[in-house]
């Protein structure tokens, strides 16, 4: 924390192609909390980078595209290093509602959670109702299901890319080694709770929309089963494999 007892807050953006979602994005972080703003963007094709430039942002280039769990690396990398003590990723695709960074980072700050995610899944209803697949909805709900088992928690969803975490847990967790796709948001929070982390979660809205960035069918397929084999490693490894 700083002198003043107020932690320094680095939003992340892990981007690729987000161009025409990214100023909704940036308008609504709460800057009075918000330090700083740093964007990893992937090797976009559009105007991602110098859109960024122009709001102001930080940016980091991939000179080649690393993956979605690539990115996320360099993020927390360069959050880590320049001296965050929270560190918020928000998709810049705008499809969860980052004027709620208050709201998620409070339980950190207050020593009552190590790592807080934006749970979409507050009811059935609404998820649907914010444009979510009902595939993607069933499969969302069946991994967590599994997932609070075997991991003997009680979330409502895992698999949200609105979350935060605090410097102390993500210097102990070895996400280097993680996958460079999207099965590491699985693996970072596997990771963290063989160390033992405490996580928390607030409801946040559902928006699906056309420019709103989402795995495909047969990519989600992919993620699910390989969060199926992670959870078995986990299980049989008591969590050693992910620290």
């Amino acid at each position: 924390m700083s002198k003043k007892n107020k932690p320094y807050v680095v939003a992340v953006m892990p981007a690729y192609n987000a161009a025409k979602t990214l100023k909704q994005t940036i308008a609504d972080i709460p800057r009075n909390t918000v330090d700083k703003i740093i964007l990893v963007d992937d090797d976009s094709s559009d105007n991602t980078v110098k859109l960024a430039k122009k709001l102001g942002l930080e940016v980091v280039q991939h000179p080649q595209n690393r993956g979605y769990g690539g990115n996320q690396k360099t993020c927390y990398t360069h959050a880590l290093s320049q001296g965050a003590d929270i560190v918020v990723m928000i998709h810049p695709d705008y499809q969860y509602d980052s004027s709620l960074t208050d709201d998620l980072i409070k339980p950190i700050i207050d020593g009552r959670a190590d790592i807080m995610l934006g749970s979409r899944i507050r009811t059935r209803k609404e998820a649907l109702a914010g444009g979510m697949p009902l595939y993607k909805y069933l499969s969302n709900r069946f991994l967590t299901l599994l997932e609070n088992l075997f991991l003997g928690q009680n979330l409502s969803e895992y698999h949200t890319g609105f979350r935060a975490f605090s410097k102390e847990i993500l210097k102990k967790v070895p996400f280097h080694k993680y996958s460079d796709d999207f099965v590491f948001d699985q693996q970072i929070l596997f990771g963290a709770l063989a160390y033992e982390a405490s996580i928390g979660e607030i409801a946040v809205p559902v928006r699906y929309f056309p420019e709103a960035s989402s795995i495909n069918f047969i990519r989600s397929s992919i993620y699910g089963l390989s969060i199926l084999r992670d959870l078995s490693l986990y299980v049989i490894s008591r969590g050693r494999w992910f620290t």
